[in-house]
Order: structure tokens, then sequence, then C-alpha cells
């Protein structure tokens, strides 16, 4: 009866994390969620599943490109069952093992939806009124989805409902053009689908490295049907069997007929009906919780964590969040230096990225140092048949450290642990042009970025740097 208790709501990545690390350290654990099983969008209609297609359409991909060498294939029998079939599987697997890892710490793992009555306790299902110590809320988000598109029903896909893969339309429009969208149009692309991408504004991918999408946009271009930027869906109906939308572009307004729309725009906090107006937390215009350094919220016993914040939406952050605010309860101080959040796009090649970026040092005035290296000169990238990549390193110019990379490349965000674990310790570009790396490898050039900025990479020439 001695030990905190510690309410957590939302069994997300940051949610079960936060838990199992609690129980861990001795606390009592109630674990709640809408669902019957943890794991949260991430495992059930997000991270996993997606990843689970994005691996179907790379390999159909490469039964396509295989001919280049010499290998050719028949063009493959698509089941759709047994894909919903397989990626359900790999749900039901991972769900499980979680469902036994709240058991075996003694998690308390309640299905149902919780609402606060005052900072020290809440009901669940409007019928169990359950006291805490502490609450850390870790609720997520969900698609934003504009009115514009509320007239065509159920021809509607977002981040979620496309995972189903109820069919596979023959023209497919993808508004917006960020990570989700182009991971999504990749895959229904790869799957037969004619997709074209819309993005209000100037670039894919809006705030990365514009030298990363570059070497990203040739294929993108080849996989895709169109892809119109500073374009805006103007108006979007369902006629007949065909969805007639206006597109408004730098060309003007041009008509255009699809099968299907697939809206992926933003997503938004999962804030609403909780019962937060019985507590001190405060929200933002956007319904993001407010929260201190230490992910407290205005009430004292109360974190937040994740999606449900804002910032970067994505599943490690939230777990990262969920352990810190752990430590803190368990007496340990927060780190004085923030932890670097790594990011992946899956489309292929993968973009992945860590600490600062070229864009953001631009954006900030600050004096930096460049150092790049083309997988043109990989003899991995080149066995592979996948040049189409580029590693780079953000350096302080007078301390020689790593304040950033950069990678895009087929396995990108397998490499860029490297950078997170550069940029989190203070590493400087000669720890990693020092430390031998495996050949033929990729992570090779990671090494051989860090030398050319020395003028000694084995595999381009560059003149040395004074």
């Amino acid at each position: 009866m001695n030990k905190k208790r510690v309410i957590i709501l939302g069994a997300g990545p940051g949610g079960y994390t936060a838990a199992f690390l609690a129980a861990d350290r001795g606390m009592q654990v109630t674990l709640v969620d809408e669902n019957s099983r943890p794991g949260g969008v991430c495992l059930h209609r997000g991270c996993i599943p997606s990843k689970s297609l994005l691996h179907l359409s790379r390999l159909i991909e490469e039964t396509r490109s295989a001919e280049a060498f010499g290998l050719k294939f028949q063009s493959p029998e698509i089941d759709l069952n047994q894909i919903r079939e397989w990626s359900r599987g790999v749900i039901d697997k991972m769900s499980n093992g979680l469902i036994s890892l709240c058991k075996q710490r003694g998690v308390d793992f309640v299905k149902g939806r919780a609402r606060f009555l005052d900072s020290n306790s809440l009901v669940i299902n409007d019928n169990e009124q359950i006291k805490f110590d502490h609450c850390i809320l870790a609720t997520g988000s969900q698609p934003i989805c504009p009115p514009l598109f509320s007239k065509i029903s159920d021809r509607l896909l977002t981040s979620t409902t496309a995972l189903e893969l109820e069919e596979i339309p023959e023209r497919l429009l993808v508004v917006g053009g960020g990570y989700i969208g182009l991971e999504m149009g990749t895959v229904y692309s790869a799957l037969g689908s004619h997709v074209t991408v819309v993005e209000m504004t100037g670039d894919l991918l809006p705030g990365v490295d514009r030298d990363l999408v570059r070497s990203l946009l040739p294929r993108l271009k080849s996989q895709f049907q169109n892809i119109y930027l500073n374009t805006q869906v103007i108006s979007c109906e369902l006629k007949g069997n065909q969805i007639v939308t206006e597109l408004d572009g730098p060309g003007g307004v041009e008509l255009a007929n699809y099968d299907r729309v697939l809206v992926a725009v933003g997503r938004k906090p999962n804030s609403m009906n909780l019962g937060l107006e019985s507590t001190r937390i405060k929200t933002d215009d956007k319904g993001f919780v407010e929260v201190d350094e230490r992910n407290q919220t205005a009430e004292p016993s109360i974190f937040a964590i994740g999606d449900v914040i804002g910032g970067t939406m994505l599943a490690h952050k939230a777990s990262a969040e969920g352990k810190a605010v752990i430590k803190i309860l368990s007496g340990e101080e927060p780190s004085p230096k923030g932890q670097c959040v790594p990011a992946v796009v899956f489309t292929d090649p993968e973009l992945a990225w860590c600490g600062l970026t070229e864009t953001e040092a631009k954006n900030n005035d600050r004096r930096v140092q460049v150092a790049k290296f083309p997988w043109g000169a990989s003899g991995r990238a080149q066995a592979l048949g996948r040049p189409d990549g580029v590693t780079k390193l953000i350096l302080d110019p007078d301390t020689e450290e790593v304040l950033g990379m950069g990678i895009c490349g087929v396995g990108a965000g397998e490499l860029i642990g490297e950078g997170v674990l550069a940029v989190d310790n203070g590493l400087k570009a000669k720890d990693l042009a020092h430390s031998i790396h495996p050949h033929p490898t990729l992570s090779e050039t990671i090494m051989e970025t860090a030398e050319s900025f020395y003028g000694e990479a084995t595999h381009i020439y560059k003149k040395l740097r004074k």
C-alpha cells in the first residue's frame, strides 16, 4: 500500500514503455486504453502495419528492377486477403507479447476510457473510480480530415484506413507530400495504383534538407504518375462511381477524376473528453497539452508525453519521454542535455536524420561545416544496384563536433543510430573517421563522410582541409 500508484492513460509506445519501467521500479501501475490490447496506433494502425506493407512494396520493386541485373520475374499475383492476414498476424504476435509483459510485470491493464474527476482521481467507463498519486497522459493523436473531403464518404482514406487494404484503386490521389503521404503512396503504387501526389507547398517533405530529398525524388517520379507542388484541392465530390476533384496549381484550376483519395495533411491531439476541465491542465489553441521541460502539466500530479503534447510526433520520442517521467518519479534529476531524436521516412530509398539539420542551421544563421559522401562511390551501394544515396554530417567548424547527421539511401533508418550516438555524446568527426567500419557495407559511408571533412576519404577526392 506504500507503493506510488501511477495511472497511465494510453497504451501506445509512450504509455506502455512508461508503465513497464514504473513497474520495474516497484510502483503500482494501471495502464488504461480504449483498445482491448496494448500497442496504440503505432502497433495496431500505424508504424508496424505500414512498415509491413512497405516491406512488401519494396520486394515488388526489387523484382521489377532485377531485370537490369539479368534476373527476370513474372508480375506478382497479389492476394489482398493473405496480405491482410499476414499483417494482422504480425500485429497479433506483438500485441499478445505486450499482454504477457503486463502480466509478468504486474501491470494492471484496463480496457476503457478514463475521465478526470480532479487532480488525483479519475473514473473509467463512467463506473470505476480510481485514485492515483501520479498520472501520465499518453493518449496520442488522430488524423486530421478537412471538411472539404466529407462528401466522398467511404471513398476517403486516412493513414489509418489506408492500411486496411480494402481494395487497390486504379487511380489514387494522395493529398499531402509529407512522410505519411509518400509512404502510403509508395505502397499503393507498388500494388498497382496510379498515384498522384498533391502538396500545397513548393517541396515534398517540407522542412527536410533539400539534398536528401533530391536523392529520393527521381525514384518517386518513376513510381508516381504525377507529383503536383504548390497545388491545393479546392473541391472534391463523388459523382457516380468517380471522385471529381478540382486542383488549383501553378497552371490554374484543372479537373481530375480518382477512385480513392488518401488525405495525409497532419494529426490532431486526443485531448478531448478527458475531463481536463476538472484539473488545472492547460491546452493550446490546437488542443495540445502544455507541459514544462519535465513533461509536467500545470497540475503537478499529472504529466503528459507523446503526440498529445505536440512537437515531433514519433513513437520513439514518446517512449523516451515516458522513461524520463518515470525516472523523475523515482527521484532522479533529468539530464541537463536534451536527447537527440532521430527521424526516418520509410520511402525507397529511406531518409533519416538526427540532431541539427542544415536547414535549421541556415534558418538560425548558425555557422556549420557540411561534409558529404555520395553513395555512388560506395562499393556496397553499387553491388546492391542502389547508388541513389548520400550521407552527410553537420559539424561545428571550430570544434569539429558532430551536430547532426542526414542519410538518404537503402536502410538509412538502420544507419542513423550511429549519428544519434555521436550527437548525444559530443563526438567529433575524427571519432567517426578513426573508427574502423566493416567493408563492404553501407555503414562505411559514415566513416568516409567524416574522412571527407579532412580531405582524406579513400573513395572520393577532395582537397585537404587546412
